[in-house]
C-alpha cells in the first residue's frame, strides 16, 4: 500500500529567518500536514545541514524537504537523509557536487538585476536597507517588506562557499516554483536549475519573496510532490 507523505519541513534562505513561512504554514496545517520549520543559524552550509537533519530526524514518516532561495542549497545537502521523499525548491538555489551558492552567482547574465549585497562586515552579509523592498520583496506591502529590511538576519560568507557533497536531487524527485519576476536569482537561472535536476517545474508571478506573497501556489506545489513522491 502506498504511503502518503503527511510531514512538510521548510527551510528559509539567507537574511531571512523562517517566519516569513507562517502563511504557507497555515495553508498545510488546514489540509491536514504535520510542518515543521527549520532556523537556520546560515553560518555555514555544514551547519545549516546539520539543523536540517535534526528536524528531519524527528519526523515519523515520508517527508517533502522546501527550501527557499539559500534554503535550496541546504535541501540538495541536507535531503539525502532517508526520511525525505521528495524535495521542493522554491525561488531556490540547487547546487551540483562541488557547487555553492558563490559559483552559481558568480557569473551573472548580461542585464540581470545585481542583488545589492553591501561589501562583508566581520564575515557576514547584509541586503542595502534602502533596496531591499525593490530586490527581495517587490510585491509586498511596503510595511512589510520593511520589515523584513530592518529584521535581517546576517549571511555568513561561510555558507555562500559552502559546497554541496551529494547533491539530493540527483536520487530524490523534485519540484521547483520559478518566480517570474525575481530580482535577486533571476528567472533564467531558476528555470536552468530546475531543469538539470529534472524538477517537475510550475512557475508564477512574484518576487523572490514569492514564498511570503504567494503562499497559496507555495502550498499548491508542496502538496503536489506530497502526493507525487510515494514511498
Amino acid at each position: 500500500m502506498n504511503q502518503i507523505a503527511n510531514n512538510v519541513v521548510l527551510v528559509h534562505g539567507g537574511f531571512v529567518d523562517g517566519s516569513g513561512w507562517q502563511k504557507v504554514y497555515q495553508l498545510l496545517r488546514q489540509d491536514g500536514f504535520t510542518v515543521s520549520i527549520v532556523q537556520n543559524p546560515t553560518l555555514s552550509l555544514e551547519v545549516d545541514a546539520e539543523v536540517t537533519r535534526r528536524i528531519l530526524q524527528q519526523q515519523d514518516g515520508p517527508t517533502v524537504l522546501v527550501g527557499h532561495s539559500y534554503g535550496g542549497a541546504v535541501i540538495s545537502e541536507a535531503g539525502t537523509h532517508p526520511a525525505v521523499c521528495a524535495l521542493v525548491y522554491i525561488a531556490a538555489f540547487a547546487p551540483d557536487k562541488g557547487e555553492s551558492v558563490n559559483t552559481l552567482i558568480a557569473d551573472p547574465p548580461p542585464g540581470a538585476p545585481v542583488p545589492p549585497i553591501l561589501p562583508p562586515q566581520d564575515g557576514f552579509l547584509f541586503l542595502d536597507r534602502a533596496k531591499f523592498a525593490a530586490s527581495f520583496a517587490g510585491d509586498l506591502p511596503l510595511y512589510e517588506a520593511q520589515f523584513m529590511a530592518d529584521s535581517q538576519v546576517p549571511w555568513g560568507v561561510s555558507a555562500l562557499a559552502g559546497a554541496v557533497t551529494e547533491p539530493a536531487w540527483r536520487t530524490k524527485p523534485s519540484w521547483y516554483l520559478v518566480a517570474t519576476d525575481d530580482r535577486m536569482i533571476p528567472p533564467p537561472a531558476q528555470r536552468a536549475m530546475a531543469e538539470r535536476a529534472g524538477a517537475t517545474v510550475t512557475e508564477a508571478p512574484g518576487s523572490h519573496s514569492i514564498y511570503v506573497s504567494q503562499p497559496q501556489a507555495v502550498a499548491n506545489l508542496i502538496k503536489q510532490a506530497a502526493a507525487g513522491a510515494v514511498r
